[in-house]
Protein backbone atom coordinates (compact mmCIF):
# COMPACT_ATOMS: atom_id res chain seq x y z
CA UNK A 1 0.00 0.00 0.00
CA UNK A 2 1.38 3.38 -1.01
CA UNK A 3 1.86 6.03 1.66
CA UNK A 4 -1.34 7.92 0.57
CA UNK A 5 -3.02 5.70 0.59
CA UNK A 6 -2.12 4.34 4.37
CA UNK A 7 -2.71 7.67 5.28
CA UNK A 8 -6.19 7.48 3.36
CA UNK A 9 -7.33 5.04 5.48
CA UNK A 10 -5.68 6.06 8.92
CA UNK A 11 -7.74 9.20 7.98
CA UNK A 12 -10.57 7.55 7.08
CA UNK A 13 -14.23 9.11 8.63
CA UNK A 14 -15.81 5.70 7.58
CA UNK A 15 -16.37 4.43 10.86
CA UNK A 16 -17.63 7.50 12.58
CA UNK A 17 -19.59 9.20 10.09
CA UNK A 18 -21.72 6.98 7.95
CA UNK A 19 -24.15 4.81 8.93
CA UNK A 20 -23.07 1.28 7.43
CA UNK A 21 -20.18 1.78 9.38
CA UNK A 22 -22.32 1.02 12.97
CA UNK A 23 -25.07 -1.18 11.09
CA UNK A 24 -23.09 -3.36 9.31
CA UNK A 25 -21.12 -4.14 12.74
CA UNK A 26 -24.46 -4.19 14.51
CA UNK A 27 -25.27 -7.94 15.71
CA UNK A 28 -28.98 -7.09 14.53
CA UNK A 29 -27.92 -6.45 10.76
CA UNK A 30 -26.88 -10.34 10.84
CA UNK A 31 -30.36 -11.06 12.67
CA UNK A 32 -32.47 -9.17 9.76
CA UNK A 33 -30.45 -10.70 7.23
CA UNK A 34 -30.17 -14.26 8.64
CA UNK A 35 -32.74 -15.56 5.71
CA UNK A 36 -30.26 -14.87 2.79
CA UNK A 37 -30.66 -17.61 0.45
CA UNK A 38 -27.40 -20.13 0.52
CA UNK A 39 -28.18 -21.76 -2.28
CA UNK A 40 -29.05 -18.51 -4.78
CA UNK A 41 -25.55 -17.25 -3.57
CA UNK A 42 -24.00 -20.43 -4.84
CA UNK A 43 -25.70 -20.51 -8.07
CA UNK A 44 -24.71 -17.61 -8.64
CA UNK A 45 -20.83 -18.11 -7.80
CA UNK A 46 -20.92 -21.04 -10.13
CA UNK A 47 -22.57 -19.41 -13.34
CA UNK A 48 -20.02 -16.46 -12.54
CA UNK A 49 -17.43 -18.37 -12.38
CA UNK A 50 -18.18 -20.33 -15.35
CA UNK A 51 -19.14 -17.63 -17.33
CA UNK A 52 -15.43 -15.86 -16.36
CA UNK A 53 -13.53 -19.19 -17.11
CA UNK A 54 -10.87 -18.39 -14.55
CA UNK A 55 -8.53 -20.74 -14.00
CA UNK A 56 -8.18 -22.89 -11.35
CA UNK A 57 -5.63 -21.23 -9.44
CA UNK A 58 -6.98 -17.68 -9.94
CA UNK A 59 -6.92 -14.89 -7.04
CA UNK A 60 -10.13 -13.58 -6.21
CA UNK A 61 -11.07 -10.46 -4.05
CA UNK A 62 -14.50 -10.42 -2.56
CA UNK A 63 -14.72 -6.72 -1.58
CA UNK A 64 -17.22 -5.82 0.99
CA UNK A 65 -17.89 -9.30 2.06
CA UNK A 66 -19.69 -8.88 5.38
CA UNK A 67 -18.98 -12.57 6.92
CA UNK A 68 -17.49 -14.39 4.25
CA UNK A 69 -20.58 -16.47 2.88
CA UNK A 70 -19.30 -15.96 -0.89
CA UNK A 71 -15.82 -16.18 -0.03
CA UNK A 72 -15.65 -19.15 1.57
CA UNK A 73 -17.90 -20.69 -0.98
CA UNK A 74 -15.34 -19.12 -3.85
CA UNK A 75 -12.38 -21.10 -1.73
CA UNK A 76 -14.04 -24.29 -1.65
CA UNK A 77 -14.49 -24.01 -5.05
CA UNK A 78 -10.27 -24.34 -4.99
CA UNK A 79 -9.27 -20.60 -5.65
CA UNK A 80 -7.59 -18.21 -3.18
CA UNK A 81 -9.71 -15.87 -1.75
CA UNK A 82 -9.14 -12.62 -0.14
CA UNK A 83 -12.55 -11.50 1.84
CA UNK A 84 -12.00 -7.35 2.59
CA UNK A 85 -14.68 -5.52 4.81
CA UNK A 86 -14.86 -2.48 6.97
CA UNK A 87 -17.09 -3.87 9.36
CA UNK A 88 -14.82 -5.27 11.91
CA UNK A 89 -16.69 -7.36 13.67
CA UNK A 90 -17.87 -9.49 10.33
CA UNK A 91 -13.95 -9.85 9.30
CA UNK A 92 -13.25 -11.27 13.30
CA UNK A 93 -16.04 -13.60 12.18
CA UNK A 94 -15.06 -14.29 8.90
CA UNK A 95 -11.62 -15.09 10.02
CA UNK A 96 -12.45 -17.88 12.04
CA UNK A 97 -12.76 -19.58 8.37
CA UNK A 98 -9.34 -19.04 7.29
CA UNK A 99 -6.58 -21.66 5.58
CA UNK A 100 -3.72 -20.83 3.26
CA UNK A 101 -5.68 -20.27 0.36
CA UNK A 102 -8.75 -17.89 2.09
CA UNK A 103 -8.15 -14.24 4.25
CA UNK A 104 -9.70 -11.79 5.60
CA UNK A 105 -9.00 -8.00 6.16
CA UNK A 106 -10.93 -5.22 7.11
CA UNK A 107 -10.08 -2.64 4.30
CA UNK A 108 -11.61 0.74 2.95
CA UNK A 109 -13.10 0.03 -0.27
CA UNK A 110 -12.44 3.46 -2.08
CA UNK A 111 -8.40 2.01 -1.66
CA UNK A 112 -6.93 0.02 -4.11
CA UNK A 113 -5.16 -3.20 -3.41
CA UNK A 114 -1.05 -3.20 -4.08
CA UNK A 115 -1.62 -7.20 -5.10
CA UNK A 116 -3.50 -7.75 -8.43
CA UNK A 117 -6.36 -10.24 -8.65
CA UNK A 118 -7.70 -12.49 -11.54
CA UNK A 119 -11.89 -11.40 -10.48
CA UNK A 120 -12.78 -8.71 -8.07
CA UNK A 121 -16.39 -9.51 -6.82
CA UNK A 122 -18.73 -6.69 -5.39
CA UNK A 123 -21.67 -8.55 -4.35
CA UNK A 124 -25.32 -8.20 -2.93
CA UNK A 125 -25.53 -4.62 -3.47
CA UNK A 126 -22.36 -3.21 -1.76
CA UNK A 127 -21.44 -0.17 -3.47
CA UNK A 128 -23.20 3.10 -3.36
CA UNK A 129 -23.42 3.72 0.14
CA UNK A 130 -20.73 6.83 -0.11
CA UNK A 131 -23.10 10.48 0.22
CA UNK A 132 -20.45 12.03 -2.33
CA UNK A 133 -20.81 10.72 -5.57
CA UNK A 134 -16.51 10.76 -5.95
CA UNK A 135 -16.69 8.37 -3.51
CA UNK A 136 -18.38 6.02 -5.74
CA UNK A 137 -16.05 6.74 -8.58
CA UNK A 138 -12.96 6.56 -6.67
CA UNK A 139 -13.89 3.35 -5.92
CA UNK A 140 -14.17 1.88 -9.21
CA UNK A 141 -11.17 3.06 -9.99
CA UNK A 142 -9.55 1.28 -7.05
CA UNK A 143 -11.13 -1.77 -8.69
CA UNK A 144 -9.93 -1.20 -11.83
CA UNK A 145 -6.69 -0.44 -10.27
CA UNK A 146 -6.73 -3.98 -8.68
CA UNK A 147 -7.57 -6.29 -10.70
CA UNK A 148 -4.65 -8.66 -13.11
CA UNK A 149 -3.77 -7.70 -16.51
CA UNK A 150 -6.46 -10.60 -17.76
CA UNK A 151 -8.95 -10.32 -15.17
CA UNK A 152 -12.35 -9.01 -14.81
CA UNK A 153 -14.73 -7.33 -12.10
CA UNK A 154 -18.17 -7.82 -11.03
CA UNK A 155 -20.65 -5.93 -9.56
CA UNK A 156 -23.94 -6.80 -8.38
CA UNK A 157 -26.32 -4.42 -7.68
CA UNK A 158 -29.51 -3.59 -7.48
CA UNK A 159 -31.85 -2.81 -10.29
CA UNK A 160 -33.18 0.53 -9.23
CA UNK A 161 -36.16 0.75 -11.79
CA UNK A 162 -37.76 -2.62 -10.41
CA UNK A 163 -36.73 -1.90 -6.89
CA UNK A 164 -38.79 1.33 -7.17
CA UNK A 165 -41.38 0.20 -9.52
CA UNK A 166 -42.07 -2.60 -6.31
CA UNK A 167 -41.01 -0.59 -3.36
CA UNK A 168 -42.51 -1.61 -0.07
CA UNK A 169 -43.29 1.48 1.67
CA UNK A 170 -44.18 0.02 5.48
CA UNK A 171 -43.70 -3.78 6.47
CA UNK A 172 -42.86 -5.38 9.95
CA UNK A 173 -40.24 -8.71 10.01
CA UNK A 174 -40.09 -10.67 13.07
CA UNK A 175 -36.93 -12.64 13.21
CA UNK A 176 -35.92 -14.57 16.19
CA UNK A 177 -38.82 -12.95 18.66
CA UNK A 178 -37.91 -9.34 17.45
CA UNK A 179 -40.48 -7.10 15.11
CA UNK A 180 -38.24 -4.52 12.87
CA UNK A 181 -40.54 -2.12 11.50
CA UNK A 182 -39.00 -1.20 8.02
CA UNK A 183 -40.00 2.02 5.99
CA UNK A 184 -38.68 2.55 1.94
CA UNK A 185 -38.52 5.92 0.70
CA UNK A 186 -36.95 7.65 -2.48
CA UNK A 187 -35.01 11.04 -0.88
CA UNK A 188 -32.59 13.08 -2.72
CA UNK A 189 -31.58 10.30 -5.27
CA UNK A 190 -30.89 7.73 -2.51
CA UNK A 191 -33.45 5.09 -1.80
CA UNK A 192 -33.43 4.95 2.61
CA UNK A 193 -34.91 1.90 4.62
CA UNK A 194 -35.30 3.02 8.22
CA UNK A 195 -35.49 0.17 10.71
CA UNK A 196 -36.76 0.47 14.03
CA UNK A 197 -37.34 -2.09 16.56
CA UNK A 198 -36.92 -3.14 20.49
CA UNK A 199 -34.76 -5.62 22.09
CA UNK A 200 -34.38 -6.46 25.89
CA UNK A 201 -35.66 -3.17 26.89
CA UNK A 202 -34.08 -1.00 24.70
CA UNK A 203 -35.31 0.55 21.56
CA UNK A 204 -33.18 0.87 18.26
CA UNK A 205 -32.97 3.07 15.11
CA UNK A 206 -30.74 2.39 11.99
CA UNK A 207 -30.98 3.70 8.22
CA UNK A 208 -29.67 2.45 5.40
CA UNK A 209 -28.77 4.26 2.43
CA UNK A 210 -28.44 3.69 -1.12
CA UNK A 211 -27.27 5.44 -3.74
CA UNK A 212 -30.29 5.02 -7.04
CA UNK A 213 -27.16 4.44 -9.29
CA UNK A 214 -29.01 2.92 -12.88
CA UNK A 215 -27.59 1.43 -15.84
CA UNK A 216 -26.76 4.73 -17.49
CA UNK A 217 -24.81 6.06 -14.22
CA UNK A 218 -22.63 2.92 -14.19
CA UNK A 219 -21.56 3.57 -17.86
CA UNK A 220 -20.81 7.20 -17.29
CA UNK A 221 -18.65 6.54 -14.24
CA UNK A 222 -16.85 3.59 -15.76
CA UNK A 223 -16.55 5.54 -19.28
CA UNK A 224 -14.72 8.50 -17.22
CA UNK A 225 -12.63 6.12 -15.58
CA UNK A 226 -11.18 4.48 -18.66
CA UNK A 227 -13.22 0.91 -17.54
CA UNK A 228 -14.49 -1.22 -20.56
CA UNK A 229 -18.00 -2.69 -19.83
CA UNK A 230 -18.06 -6.10 -21.18
CA UNK A 231 -21.65 -7.60 -20.78
CA UNK A 232 -24.73 -6.72 -18.06
CA UNK A 233 -26.69 -9.54 -16.87
CA UNK A 234 -30.40 -9.24 -14.88
CA UNK A 235 -30.16 -12.33 -12.94
CA UNK A 236 -28.11 -14.85 -10.99
CA UNK A 237 -29.25 -17.24 -13.29
CA UNK A 238 -26.75 -14.75 -16.05
CA UNK A 239 -30.31 -13.74 -17.88
CA UNK A 240 -30.46 -10.45 -20.33
CA UNK A 241 -30.94 -7.15 -18.16
CA UNK A 242 -34.45 -5.44 -18.79
CA UNK A 243 -34.71 -2.68 -17.32
CA UNK A 244 -38.13 -2.90 -15.70
CA UNK A 245 -38.39 -6.38 -15.58
CA UNK A 246 -34.63 -7.86 -13.73
CA UNK A 247 -34.32 -8.19 -10.55
CA UNK A 248 -30.56 -7.42 -10.20
CA UNK A 249 -27.83 -5.55 -12.16
CA UNK A 250 -25.17 -7.53 -12.90
CA UNK A 251 -22.01 -5.47 -14.50
CA UNK A 252 -18.75 -7.31 -15.77
CA UNK A 253 -16.14 -5.12 -16.54
CA UNK A 254 -12.24 -4.86 -16.88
Amino acid sequence: MSDSNKQMEQNSPLKTSNWFASWFDSPYYHVLYKERDEMEAQLFMDNIVHYLNLPEDAKILDLACGKGRHSIYLNQMGFQVTGADLSSNSIAIASLNENETLKFVEHDMRIPFDEKFDAIFNLFTSFGYFENDEDNFITLKAIRDSISEYGFAVIDFMNVHNVLANLVPEEVKVVDEIEFHIKRYLKDSFIYKEIDFEDQGQKYHFTEKVKAITLGDFETMMENAGIYLLDVFGDYKLKKFHKLESERLILIFK
